[in-house]
């Protein structure tokens, strides 16, 4: 069962930056398709970026593009979230989440499309 733990959350100012990572451990991930999500208050959890884990495909929700940049260290088993121009309602936690089976990148956009999931860092942008 792999495990992942995210870090990397913390309160910063409107236009800051932050980038969190997560660590994949406990299992043979090469094949697999990461993913990060966002919960803010009183709202669902919703799709914020993925990359295969081999390869170069990412993909991104409209509303964290060109803002967002998503990126793995296959040596070191992490998958990071680079967060730029960081705007209020960005506030939320983020998870990690893993897929086993392959899909279409652009398909896995839904929380019941990943298998694994961190418990997740707060990311807290004040105006």
């Amino acid at each position: 069962q792999v495990q992942l733990v995210e870090s990397g959350g913390g309160l910063v100012q409107a236009g800051g930056s932050l980038r969190l990572s997560c660590v994949a451990s406990g299992g043979t991930i090469s094949s697999y398709t990461m993913g990060w999500f966002r919960q803010a208050p009183g709202k669902e959890r919703e799709f914020v970026a993925a990359s295969r884990w081999t390869g170069g495909s990412t993909y991104y929700a409209d509303f964290v593009k060109g803002r967002f940049t998503i990126s793995r260290d296959n040596a070191e088993n992490t998958v990071y979230l680079q967060m730029n121009s960081l705007k209020p309602e960005d506030t939320a936690v983020y998870y990690c989440a893993l897929r086993v089976r392959f899909a279409p990148i652009t398909t896995l956009k839904r929380v019941q499309d990943y298998n694994n999931w961190g418990q997740g860092t707060q990311v807290t942008v004040s105006s």
